[in-house]
């Protein structure tokens, strides 16, 4: 297998290599991403690899609350299993994405095999039933809404992006154009997420 190259950046940098004519295997993207674990690195449908620094201490705390707020819904709901930023996604379109948290339905999980759940070098293809972005200071929204509307192409049943910066919500559902609201409150995840409720000034 060819080498892959280590790549560095610094602090709140957001690099998209194209690699469109030399699209990585997974087995070479799992190897990129083993040698730069401190970085994110994602690829889009077109074979761009985009590569982010990790987050800041104020949205690591915004992230953990969310996943806090998500897993505990799911673990009383039983009906999924939710991810944290750390994962990430094969799409169907061939993209490679990691959302600031997700949750998939627990039939469609399971549709998975065991032995390929943790495979080492085998991104499974399958996007979650929920998704949702951060946005830090250094995320571009346009980047950040692209990349929802990505998820809601390729078959997420709702996706929330939510802007702390700027106070407001967007909330993406299928075959419906994009809901903003202005400084949220109580944000409510029926029907997809029965009964999940999160409370957006948690991270303001």
């Amino acid at each position: 297998m060819a080498r892959v190259p280590t790549i560095q950046a610094d602090s709140d940098f957001r690099l998209v290599l194209n690699f469109q004519n030399v699209r990585l295997k997974d087995e070479q993207f799992f190897r990129l991403c083993s040698d730069n674990s401190d970085l994110r690195i994602e690829m889009s449908a077109a074979g761009e690899l985009i590569i982010m620094t990790p987050c800041k201490p104020m949205t690591g705390r915004r992230n953990a609350k969310i996943a806090l707020g998500l897993g505990n819904w799911a673990e009383q709901d039983g009906t999924g299993e939710c991810f944290d930023s750390s994962s990430l996604f094969s799409l169907p379109n061939g993209a490679k994405r990691s959302p600031d948290a997700a949750w998939i339905l627990k039939s469609r999980w399971d549709q998975i095999p065991e032995e390929e759940k943790d495979h080492a070098e085998k991104f499974e293809e399958i996007c979650p039933d929920f998704v949702l972005e951060l946005r830090s200071i250094s995320d571009r929204l346009p980047d950040l809404k692209e990349k929802i509307e990505e998820y809601m192409a390729c078959g997420a049943r709702l996706g929330w992006l939510l802007d702390p910066i700027d106070d407001f919500a967007i909330i993406y559902r299928p075959g419906e154009s994009p809901e903003r609201i202005e400084s949220p409150g109580i944000l409510s995840g029926d029907p997809v997420l029965p009964g999940f409720r999160f409370d957006f000034r948690e991270i303001l």
